[in-house]
């Protein structure tokens, strides 16, 4: 990374939000509603993926016995119930504090609805550090990658000058669909045996995130 970045498209869920937990929980119980045998945690991190219809497929669920819209849209009533119980990263307003204090443009991009992300982002008191907070349309979380593209555009972001920071490869279509560098946080939906394919830059936590930046 030659060149001196600007800019920071933040990923959300997994990356600031802690919220792998309370995902797992919610899928373990339409697991158990559906008697499949529920997941660990680290079988959750193994499968998890975008589209995630192919995660819940993974997961064990028949789609020839009901429609992924389904499960999804009953995962997303429990999510929100538990959505209380996951708080930030512990390095999260230090790191985003930081960036500002540095000029350095952020912005939110993630797979979560519009208005419960908007929601969520203003409840834990960070919502002032971004420029921007785009979610998506639905609850069906197929991709992200066109409202990042809607949002380029609209801010007029200097995606030569911009690193996206994400914790599923998910984020590293998006970033090489906008033209823009990643690095990977190894602490969220996905494992960090998943992520470094490729020679992926990859980070245990937000701490050593600046020196990318300055």
């Amino acid at each position: 990374m030659k060149v001196k970045k600007n800019t920071i498209i933040w990923d959300w869920n997994g990356t600031l939000l802690n919220d792998a937990q309370i995902c797992l929980e919610g899928i373990n119980i339409l697991l158990e509603h559906r008697n499949l045998p529920g997941l660990e945690m680290e079988r959750y991190r193994q499968i998890f993926t975008f589209p995630v219809r192919d995660y819940y497929q993974a997961a064990g669920f028949d789609f020839n016995k009901e429609p992924f819209e389904i499960p999804a849209e009953e995962f997303i009533v429990h999510y929100k119930r538990l959505l209380p119980q996951a708080g930030l990263f512990h390095d999260v307003h230090e790191t985003l504090q930081g960036f500002d204090k540095l000029g350095i443009r952020q912005f939110i991009v993630s797979a979560m609805e519009q208005q419960a992300l908007e929601q969520s982002v203003s409840e834990r008191g960070i919502r002032p550090f971004f420029e921007a907070v785009w979610g998506i349309e639905d609850n069906l979380a197929f991709s992200k990658v066109h409202r990042a593209k809607e949002m380029i555009s609209r801010f007029g972001i200097e995606t030569h000058k911009t690193l996206l920071v994400g914790d599923t490869l998910h984020d590293a279509e998006v970033a090489q669909e906008l033209g823009v560098d990643i690095v990977f946080i190894t602490r969220g939906h996905q494992n960090p045996e998943r992520l470094i394919q490729n020679g992926n830059l990859h980070l245990p936590d937000l701490k050593s995130l600046v020196k990318f930046m300055i």
